[in-house]
């Protein structure tokens, strides 16, 4: 049906309002080199018991495998969102460490970057990842994520297409372009940060439920397209 997916949280409360609206997973952001995390790990720990089991991503430019897993049995999660420059020889470890953690590999979208090496580099990640999610690259900063830019979407789409991971499309999603984001890529769920934030960098509940009334609507449309393409 479509996983809907929103990053960073202040706290437990802010949290519980993203559950309320009906979001899948709740991306906690930590251990980064360009953004202040919104939170430190005792604080996503009780996030992550809070809004209850399988809900808790947590998102990090880790490399290492034991840093990476040390870090997410410490906040108590099942899921991990890698946006660092994690080889394939890392995350075969990772994969024989931790069998059991859901992982995420980022694909970054850069105009400088072909659509075929980001193609072979997420080839080479794809028998040890369980789910791509791309996103855009901020120049001016140097983030990978969180930049609120929208990437080309013909490059998401072509990977969505070519790779045999579900994909999460992420980068610059808000209310007024996720319809056209799902319609678009056909991502197997969409992800949104600063899309859905008030002014004080909380999760602005009328845009959540915006952005989450549009998705579901968008993914519902795609399946029903499905349904009726299949029919004889």
């Amino acid at each position: 049906m479509g996983i809907i997916q929103i990053a960073g949280v202040l706290d437990v409360e802010d949290a519980r309002t993203l559950v309320d609206c009906d979001v899948d997973w709740v991306g906690i952001p930590l251990r980064l080199p360009v953004h202040t995390p919104d939170v430190d790990d005792a604080g996503a720990a009780r996030i992550a018991s809070a809004v209850g089991p399988g809900r808790t991503v947590v998102i990090t430019y880790l490399t290492n495998p034991e840093e990476i897993t040390s870090l997410c049995c410490g906040i108590g999660v099942d899921k991990v969102q890698l946006h660092g420059d994690v080889s394939p020889e890392a995350l075969a470890a990772l994969r024989t460490r931790a069998p059991r953690l859901f992982v995420i590999k980022s694909v970054i979208i850069r105009p400088s970057v072909p659509r075929t090496e980001l193609a072979r580099e997420a080839r080479a990640a794809e028998p040890y990842v369980d789910m791509f999610i791309a996103d855009s690259h901020d120049p001016r900063t140097g983030a990978d994520g969180a930049t609120g830019l929208v990437h080309d979407w013909t490059v998401s789409t072509a990977l969505a297409r070519e790779l045999s991971r579900p994909f999460l499309l992420a980068g610059g999603l808000r209310p007024d372009n996720v319809k056209e984001a799902i319609e678009t890529v056909t991502p197997a769920g969409v992800d949104a940060h600063t899309g859905v934030e008030a002014p004080d960098g909380r999760n602005d509940p009328e845009l959540v439920r915006r952005f989450v009334t549009r998705a579901r609507a968008a993914f519902a449309a795609r399946t029903n397209a499905q349904a009726h393409r299949r029919q004889p």
